[in-house]
């Protein structure tokens, strides 16, 4: 294309820095074409410039030196500083490496990079003592991790700076010569004998004294005890190694003049074991013994346990007691493995003549000084299968009748249990009905019911009782036989007596004795009932002896009596018509 002159294009620029000096932004203000001229077409447009960041720039602390305290009971790893070296460039040009390159620290501390600040952080490696060494001091260097080569002429990319730690003091508890004190006692020690010795002291300056003691939290029992200068540890009881074998206890060692700061020591007293116990069975054997065993057959196995533990291992010897060496029914053998085997010497065994037998077994241990023991194994008669399996070992299923079986027997002692209980309840309810209705004095009588067994022939009976007598106390009837009952017998009969006595005596006598009651201030508040015996003055019927009756002038003629029978003869004779004979 054929550029004119009036095509000739004008531009114009205008530049904007921004201030993180990485970005620039350059801006056309106006582009036109013929040279400017009026009428000529114009355009802008804009044009962004970005800066790359480059490791032109090394590492560098604002201070030459750096001064910390710290305590000398600060644990190990805890942090004691932090530092930093200033880099202006950005991002992985600005990533920082630590080192100790220097001084007298190099074993007790060590830096390390925090990789989100590039912070310089140092730490402890090793326990600090201010009595052993109060200040240290480290020549730490910073560079870039990683660094360009076309700036290396510009300087190294790299700082060092000094850092001086001083140790302050603390006033610490005592310290223990071993974390550990591992001792060992025989059981068989006597009370107060020495164990070991502990040690500790004050790692202060000051060099307090230091005291002792067991903290019993640990020794419960209180086995041991400790001298509170010295640290020698005694036994305080009789030690037993089948109880408890191994004792760990912690010693306490406290300043004299600050019992607050406290140190620990541990001991592990191992107790040592001596022959102090007998061995004797591993089980309580249950031993079964058929009818039909045969000579030399092995009934039972047995062994032994010891609660000792020697150093060599344990080693039982097994032997029949010497009164049971000579028996006829079993025989021992030692089988030199710490066990024995129980055999039978004869056959025959039946459960009729000896249901249970009893072997004394004799056991000696290979301690020094040995000890021995006598364990008695129980041997039951049974009556076995064809496969020697024992059935039944009672000897009372021989005892009981033929054909009665032991459910049998114990029904039968129920029944007669039952008939007993019986017999005492009917002998209990006659005893209570054979009690006669007495009352008694001192009883309440108001909730006392009486029964009568005697009943009246109903409305149409006007014989059975005259209700006219007892509203009336002056009027006595004459005695009529009732018509509704028959009698069995007729006895002698007396004449009615029409004429009453005066009952005017009883009725005063009943008044005078109501109002004593009334007034006795120890009478019941309630209703109650009053007995007395009185008989009046005198009697219409007069004396009914039979003495006076023979004196008497009496018509009755007693005849009669002779007809009852032999019972009656006697008085026949005296009532009768020789009654005249019979006292002359």
């Amino acid at each position: 294309m054929l550029m004119t002159p009036h095509m000739a294009t004008v531009l114009e620029w205008s530049t904007v820095f921004y201030k993180d000096s990485h970005t620039s932004l350059w801006s056309p203000r106006q582009a036109k074409d013929m040279v400017g001229q009026n009428g000529g077409l114009s355009g802008t447009t804009s044009v962004t410039v970005t800066l790359t960041d480059v490791n032109d720039n090394p590492p560098r602390f604002p201070r030459r030196s750096y001064q910390y305290n710290v305590p000398e009971s600060l644990p190990v790893a805890s942090v004691v500083a932090r530092i930093k070296a200033a880099d202006a460039d950005i991002g992985a040009n600005a990533e920082m490496e630590y080192k100790i390159v220097d001084g007298d620290g190099l074993g007790i501390f060590k830096i390390s990079v925090d990789r989100d600040t590039q912070e310089g952080i140092i730490t402890i490696q090793k326990d600090l003592d201010f009595e052993t060494k109060t200040s240290y001091t480290l020549r730490i260097e910073a560079a870039n991790k990683d660094a360009d080569p076309r700036f290396l002429s510009l300087g190294p990319f790299s700082d060092t700076t000094t850092v001086k730690i001083i140790v302050e003091d603390v006033d610490e508890p005592p310290v223990f010569s071993s974390p550990l004190y591992p001792m060992e006692v025989s059981e068989a020690t006597q009370v107060g004998n020495i164990i070991g010795t502990v040690a500790a002291h004050d790692p202060d300056s000051s060099n307090s004294p230091v005291r002792y003691s067991i903290d019993r939290n640990t020794d419960l029992e209180r086995y041991f005890n400790i001298d509170a200068n010295s640290g020698v540890i005694t036994t305080a009881k009789s030690l037993d190694r089948e109880t408890n074998a191994v004792h760990n206890i912690t010693v306490l060692a406290m300043e004299s003049q600050n019992p607050s700061q406290v140190g620990r020591g541990y001991v592990a007293i191992t107790i040592l074991d001596i022959n102090d116990n007998a061995p004797e069975f591993a089980m309580d054997y249950e031993t079964t013994l058929c009818e039909n065993a045969q000579p030399g057959q092995v009934i039972q196995k047995i062994s032994a346990v010891d609660k000792d533990e020697p150093s060599n291992g344990h080693q039982f010897y097994f032997s029949l007691t010497t009164d049971a060496t000579n028996n006829h029914n079993f025989s021992l053998k030692d089988n030199k493995d710490n066990t024995a085997s129980i055999l039978t010497r004869r056959t025959g065994f039946r459960r009729q003549d000896q249901s249970v037998y009893y072997l004394p077994v004799f056991i000696v241990d290979s301690g020094s000084p040995s000890l021995s023991s006598t364990n008695t194994l129980t041997i039951r008669v049974c009556d076995c299968d064809a496969d020697g399996v024992a059935q039944t070992c009672n000897a009372e299923a021989y005892v009981l009748p033929a054909g009665l079986s032991t459910g049998a027997l114990i029904a039968i002692l129920a029944c007669v249990l039952t008939l007993l209980v019986l017999i005492l309840l009917i002998i209990t309810m006659r005893r209570r009905k054979k009690e006669p209705l007495i009352f008694d004095e001192e009883r309440d009588i108001r909730e006392n019911i009486v029964r009568y067994d005697d009943e009246g022939g109903g409305e149409e009976d006007t014989e059975a009782f005259d209700m006219a007598a007892l509203r009336n106390l002056n009027v006595i009837r004459d005695t009529k036989a009732r018509r509704d009952v028959t009698p069995e017998m007729q006895f002698l009969s007396r004449p009615a007596f029409k004429s009453l006595p005066d009952n005017v005596i009883f009725r005063e006598f009943i008044w005078e004795r109501l109002k004593e009651a009334d007034v006795d201030p120890g009478a019941p508040p309630y209703d109650s009932l009053q007995t007395y015996a009185f008989e009046g003055n005198g009697s219409v019927a007069e004396s009914l002896s039979s003495l006076e009756s023979i004196s008497s002038n009496s018509d009755q003629n007693y005849d009669y009596l002779s007809d009852w029978g032999p019972r009656f003869k006697r008085l026949a004779d005296m009532y009768g018509t020789g009654q005249e004979s019979l006292y002359s």
